[in-house]
């Protein structure tokens, strides 16, 4: 309900409710404030006069000064003329009091509407309420023509008259203005849903349209209708579109033509770095018998060509992964005995501590070429970057950590499934906090006046790749951040879920296929 009143039918509708509400609440106010000074000043006007009559009719024959029945006389006479209109009078003069009902109080008159009556000649009125009910009260001072020198006798005639009558006309009135405010603001929500659904539909083809547009369908486009600032709106949208295909298309083949160009590149090195190779093993061997001068040069070398066929290598597997080409051989290992063979294909099995469970104990469905690169490289990089003893942990755990399970991939479901942990520790000094977030990237260095290392550089990138393709993620911290360590040291963490299906293989393009097929021959 909050959520719909946000939007932008719900803004429409409250901005129309409330505009046709203050225009007729207005209008009706100042039509019932007008009416009703109409409606009452008539009917003041009406009974000043008829009161002006009656008394200017019994003026000559009061005497003076009055006696009270005179002024007795007064009252019931001016009374008895409207019977109708239940008209009560008082009649005074000085301390005398004449009322046209005996023992009535005349509670309505004021004090100073009575100073107000023997200071002027003309009429004086007053409304009041009283018990709930409204009534004018009228004073009228008595006057004579002559003798001039005294016009005023001090005699005076007050009268109220109950206005039930024009009560009423005001009462329905008010009851009129109230039932025409339902229909009117019934209309308002007619209107603004109507304005609403207008102006709406384009808005609702624009949501759609962007989110096409989002999902990766760069020809998307809206019909424009009309000349108005939706159709402007459609219009620069279209012209947008256009432009970001134009953009992604051209960022596209550009992007193609660099993973071509270094795969290419790669693919033309691996023959020459394969004789080169050969060579430098046969130089190595007879490098002991060359003179000092000579055999540095030779193992310069062959250092240097088993360092760029690796960085060879590394591109190709890159240049694989940007591609999409890049897929999972997956089989029933126990990784505990993988993590072995990785460690002793590279001669690490006397080096690194173990921390490994029984054979047998814990089994998944991985991808050991994969598992054994990503291994190899993290270990790799401790034993280069870090300080001994370095250590290898594998174990399991039901559900990985709140962070890995945010991170790792929709169709790995963390409920239920078991997840494989391999931690690679050394005691070295640990990476620095602003290293952190990038160890991962390409060819990140650390230290950027350093601009050779041992490594290609792309090491921690194809071990991260290769973890998200099994589903899982890999992270890097420090041990006194993860653990409480006070020696320090670097840890690396992969989590990767057990037991996925084998997914289907990627096609590979034709042209890679027969490029493959030529380095094996060769």
């Amino acid at each position: 309900m909050k959520r719909s009143l946000r939007g932008l039918r719900g803004r429409l509708l409250i901005a129309f409710v409330l505009v046709t509400a203050v225009a007729t609440l207005t209008t009706g106010a100042l039509t019932f404030r007008e009416a009703r000074v109409a409606v009452l000043q008539q009917s003041q006007d009406t009974i000043i006069k008829r009161l002006r009559a009656h008394v200017d009719g019994l003026a000559p024959g009061i005497a003076y000064p009055p006696t009270q029945s005179d002024l007795e006389r007064v009252a019931l006479e001016v009374a008895a003329a409207e019977p109708a209109q239940n008209w009560r009078v008082l009649a005074t003069y000085r301390d005398l009091r004449a009322t046209s009902r005996p023992q009535d109080t005349f509670t309505e008159l004021s004090a100073d509407m009575r100073s107000a009556v023997g200071s002027r000649r003309a009429a004086v009125f007053q409304r009041v309420r009283t018990d709930g009910r409204s009534s004018l009260v009228v004073g009228l001072p008595v006057t004579f023509s002559e003798p001039a020198e005294r016009p005023t006798s001090g005699v005076a005639v007050f009268l109220t008259v109950p206005q039930t009558g024009e009560q009423g006309y005001v009462d329905a009135l008010v009851t009129a203005i109230g039932r025409a405010v339902v229909p009117a603001l019934g209309l308002a929500v007619l209107l603004a849903l109507l304005a609403a659904r207008g102006v709406l539909r384009p808005v609702r083809e624009l949501r759609r349209a962007t989110r096409s547009i989002a999902e990766g369908h760069l020809d998307t486009r809206l019909a424009v209708n009309g000349s108005d600032e939706l159709a402007d709106l459609s219009h620069t949208f279209n012209e947008t579109a256009a432009a970001l295909e134009e953009s992604v298309a051209e960022l596209r083949r550009m992007e193609a033509r660099a993973r071509r160009f270094v795969a290419d590149v790669s693919h033309e090195l691996r023959t020459p770095l394969a004789a080169m190779s050969a060579v430098t093993d046969v130089l190595d061997e007879d490098a002991d018998r060359l003179d000092p001068d000579t055999a540095m040069a030779v193992r310069l070398i062959s250092g240097e060509t088993v360092k760029l066929a690796r960085l060879v290598g590394d591109l190709m597997e890159i240049s694989r992964f940007d591609a999409g080409a890049a897929g999972l051989q997956l089989d029933d290992l126990d990784l505990a005995e993988s993590l072995r063979r990785t460690l002793a294909a590279r001669g690490w099995q006397h080096t690194v501590d173990t921390l490994l469970p029984g054979p047998g104990e814990l089994r998944g469905r991985v991808d050991p070429r994969r598992l054994d690169v990503a291994v190899a490289n993290l270990v790799g990089n401790a034993l280069r970057h870090g300080a001994c003893p370095v250590q290898l942990r594998l174990y399991a755990r039901e559900m990985p950590d709140t962070a890995a399970a945010a991170d790792a991939d929709a169709d790995a479901d963390a409920d239920g499934t078991v997840w494989a942990v391999i931690e690679v520790t050394d005691s070295g000094p640990g990476i620095p906090a602003d290293v952190l977030p990038h160890v991962f990237d390409r060819f990140y260095k650390s230290d950027t006046a350093r601009t050779r290392s041992e490594g290609s550089g792309l090491g921690l990138s194809i071990t991260a790749e290769n973890v998200r393709l099994h589903g899982g993620t890999v992270r890097a911290a420090n041990r006194s951040e993860a653990d409480g360590a006070e020696n320090g040291g670097a840890v690396f963490t992969i989590e990767i879920p057990l037991g996925r299906e084998e997914p289907e293989e990627p096609q590979e393009p034709q042209e890679e296929e027969e490029k493959e097929k030529e380095v094996r021959e060769t």
